[in-house]
């Protein structure tokens, strides 16, 4: 549990980073490549993630556009939407492919609490 609320601030501070520098914001298929990379994903296993990732971006925008800059009600739509791709791209992985997406999940939000950028 305390791994999966991880993940979610992670990418809560992700989203949160990238609004602030202008929306520059990686595309699913971007961050699909970078996970396929890091993971050694299969292009399966990337197709599906990509998949994940599109469907989050649609109800993120969808978030952001009903929430009218309203940070605080942006956070907690949010969350539960994060949790639940985090779960969708675990489902896809391997048991060792799952550590490895925890460990590096782990050491961006390390990063990000010591002021560095996540990436």
């Amino acid at each position: 549990m305390k791994k999966l609320l991880l993940m979610c601030c992670f990418l809560l501070g992700i989203s949160a980073a990238s609004h602030a520098q202008g929306g520059m914001r990686r595309s699913p298929e971007e961050r699909a490549k970078e996970l396929q990379t890091q993971l050694k994903l299969t292009d399966d296993q990337t197709t599906k993630i990509t998949a994940v990732y599109k469907e989050q971006a649609t109800k993120m925008d969808s978030v952001r556009t009903a929430a009218n800059g309203d940070r605080d009600a942006m956070r907690s739509a949010m969350r539960p939407m994060m949790e639940a791709t985090n779960t969708k791209i675990k489902a896809i992985l391997t048991a060792e492919q799952a550590a490895a997406y925890d460990k590096a999940m782990k050491e961006r939000m390390d990063r990000m609490r010591q002021g560095g950028s996540g990436q």
